[in-house]
């Protein structure tokens, strides 16, 4: 059995057409069942089946840097999650690049991470920057604290805060020589470049 993977395009349409709209558990059954193939790069978005960008190597090993400064910032206060799935409500489980969570690890042997859950959520922009600047309404209306998002190409972090149901209160553009803070832990300042690939020697 094949299935039908609407493009992200196609989700802000879906409220002017009578669309049956998945379930969490409804796509976390067809999961079980086989139904995907592993490598399928999917994602359930507002009770749509949403195809994911395509992961480069710069965008791979970002994710990869980024693993590594946590656990030496943060160690055991958090636990680091590369796109892995969330629920972010019935309707929806995104699978972010990053996801920073709250311990225990074995709260998570039933269940997805849920909002509640989460310190903080990353995407990783090279090719998809204005389908991640559309999430950040849905991960507000779903009371996210903190997302950021990484822009490889301007070598920027947008950082989201303050969550309401029409979107985040307050964004700020850090630029590749800035520090921010995280919502969670105000305490503890990230310097963007540290974040960014080395530069290239023609880029230099």
């Amino acid at each position: 059995m094949s299935a039908v993977i609407i493009q992200e395009s196609v989700v802000a349409e879906q409220r002017t057409l009578d669309v049956y709209r998945l379930r969490v558990e409804d796509y976390d059954k067809m999961i079980e069942h086989g139904i995907f193939d592993e490598d399928e790069r999917i994602e359930l978005w507002e009770g749509v089946l949403v195809k994911m960008s395509p992961k480069g190597i710069r965008h791979a090993n970002t994710i990869r840097r980024i693993d590594k400064i946590v656990e030496r910032r943060f160690g055991e206060r958090v636990i680091f999650s590369a796109q892995d799935p969330i629920r972010l409500n019935d309707f929806s489980e995104p699978e972010p690049d990053i996801a920073l969570i709250k311990p225990p690890l074995e709260k998570y042997d039933l269940s997805h991470p849920t909002p509640d859950d989460i310190y903080l959520l990353m995407e990783i922009a090279e090719s998809s920057l204005l389908k991640d600047r559309e999430k950040a309404i849905g991960y507000a209306r779903n009371g996210i604290q903190q997302y950021l998002l990484l822009n490889l190409k301007t070598k920027e972090i947008e950082d989201y805060r303050e969550p309401f149901d029409d979107g985040y209160r307050f964004k700020k553009t850090h630029d590749a020589d800035a520090s921010f803070n995280l919502v969670a832990f105000p305490e503890v300042e990230i310097k963007v470049a540290d974040l960014l690939p080395p530069q290239s020697a023609d880029e230099q």
